[in-house]
């Protein structure tokens, strides 16, 4: 039944992206590094990094927008396969294998709706901890550069971003298609 589809897709959804998002996180970390700026040589170097300066869940930076939004998106992943099955299956009869990859397709289209704008929100996330870990180890190269040249140097004030943050800077500076920026890549995935 649909409602036990969407349960199990919930669930499975949940756990899915509870193990696997350190591993995301430190994806992305690496590939926004400049090269000037090389924080981390590893995964598990930046990991170990992010920990240190962000405390464990600093790991899960962005994981939030993830879990909210991973419910809704298997709901219309299911839902919307189940409606190109039934609107291509001739008479009840099983799906020819092409009627169940355009099935496969067309609910992965309609899940882009909500995928899009969800990673686009976490990667700005997960890419927020590493400029602000970088602040942090400037001001306190700079901090010990003053310290001994001028006296002590004020501390660092550091701000979280949030979605909600992020959110309304994009949709104010680009409208909603910066929400939908990378719409094609996705889409291809």
């Amino acid at each position: 039944s649909l409602p036990a589809k969407l349960i199990n897709g919930g669930i499975a959804g949940l756990i899915g992206v509870t193990c696997v998002f350190p591993i995301d996180l430190a994806k992305t970390r690496l590939q926004n590094q400049q090269n000037g700026q090389r924080m981390y040589t590893s995964m598990s170097d930046c990991l170990i990094k992010t920990i240190r300066s962000e405390g464990y869940f600093g790991m899960y930076r962005g994981a939030a927008v993830n879990l909210t939004l991973v419910t809704p998106e298997k709901a219309i992943k299911l839902a919307a396969n189940d409606f190109f099955r039934h609107h291509l299956s001739k008479d009840g009869k099983k799906l020819t294998l092409l009627r169940e990859m355009l099935a496969g397709c067309g609910a992965g289209t309609c899940q882009v709706i909500v995928t899009t704008p969800m990673e686009m929100l976490k990667i700005q996330l997960q890419d927020a901890g590493r400029i602000a870990a970088q602040k942090k180890l400037m001001a306190a190269q700079a901090q010990l550069s003053s310290s001994s040249v001028a006296g002590a140097a004020e501390p660092v004030v550091e701000t979280r971003t949030t979605a909600t943050q992020i959110t309304k800077e994009l949709l104010q500076s680009k409208g909603i298609a910066g929400l939908y920026k990378g719409l094609g890549a996705t889409l291809l995935r």
